[in-house]
């Protein structure tokens, strides 16, 4: 009874236990059967991981697990080195295809002067050439809450000045003593 109780705790410690790489290689693998494929793709059958690991190490590759949740779970030969290089690459070609959409902030208050206003939307229309969303923030203080429509007029303003570069993805907001809106960058 203690034997079976042992034999059946060592089995799923087993389970539990994979490389730091999420796939297990050579003696890590501790299945009854697997399906062996070779270096070129070809199946070579169900067998013992014994007796392939014999072969993998006769070629003098590894035995990497591929497909742990197959039944039996498939084996590949191949050089686990060359495979995390490989994986490693194509994660890093995959990086440096994403493109990261940050928001930036333009701040404006109520009573801003046309100078300052038309600098504040050239940045705006900057940033979304860039392809970053803008949040257009107007700042309230004191009596100015009383007026918010002169907020909204303001960030209408800046709305029509970037029309053509962006679409608004969350209209005017006021929260607290802030009015904003989202701009998005149009699609190409």
């Amino acid at each position: 009874m203690f034997c079976f109780l042992f034999n059946f705790l060592f089995n799923i410690m087993e389970v539990k236990r994979i490389s730091k790489e999420g796939f297990r290689v050579n003696e890590e693998i501790r299945t009854r059967e697997i399906r062996l494929v070779s270096e070129a793709g070809e199946q070579l059958g169900i067998m013992p991981p014994r007796d392939a690991l014999r072969i993998a190490v006769e070629k003098g590759l590894d035995l990497v697990e591929v497909a742990p949740a197959a039944k039996p779970p498939v084996c590949k030969i191949m050089d686990v080195g060359r495979y995390k290089y490989e994986q490693s690459k194509r994660e890093r070609e995959a990086r440096k295809k994403q493109h990261v959409i940050s928001i930036k902030e333009v701040k404006l208050r109520p009573n801003i002067e046309d100078n300052d206003f038309n600098t504040k939307a050239r940045n705006a229309a900057r940033f979304l050439q860039d392809g970053d969303k803008v949040k257009v923030t107007i700042m309230f203080r004191g009596r100015e809450m009383s007026h918010p429509e002169l907020g909204k007029e303001l960030l209408e303003r800046v709305v029509e000045v970037v029309r053509e570069l962006g679409n608004v993805e969350r209209g005017a907001k006021l929260e607290g003593r802030n009015m904003s809106i989202i701009i998005s960058p149009k699609q190409n």
